[in-house]
């Protein structure tokens, strides 16, 4: 029986130097609840050098090397609905003050 792999395939690549698999695993956690039914994978790639980067399919949707601080999960939230389901509200996450 060979594997299927299901798309979309989301990854969070992190450093590991850095200590951010805490960060990683908990924004893993956001993203399978918000889009459980959209998502078909995530994984998390342990790497160095600083990096967090979150892709959908292989492409980078939000870089923190393009973007020096972190920014919030609901951000990152409307970037992967708008490659994964852009017509999909986010609730409150969609709301600015």
């Amino acid at each position: 029986m060979s594997a299927q792999v299901r798309t979309p395939r989301l990854e969070i690549e992190y450093c590991t130097r850095c200590k951010w698999l805490p960060r990683a695993t908990w924004m893993a956690q956001e993203l399978l609840t918000t889009f459980e039914a959209e998502l078909g994978e995530v994984a998390l790639i342990p790497s160095t050098g600083g990096v967090f980067e979150v892709r959908v399919d292989g492409e980078v949707v939000w870089s923190r090397k393009s973007d020096a601080a972190f920014t919030d999960a609901a951000d990152i939230k409307k970037l992967v609905r708008d490659r994964i389901a852009p017509d999909r509200p986010l609730g409150h996450s969609d709301r600015r003050p």
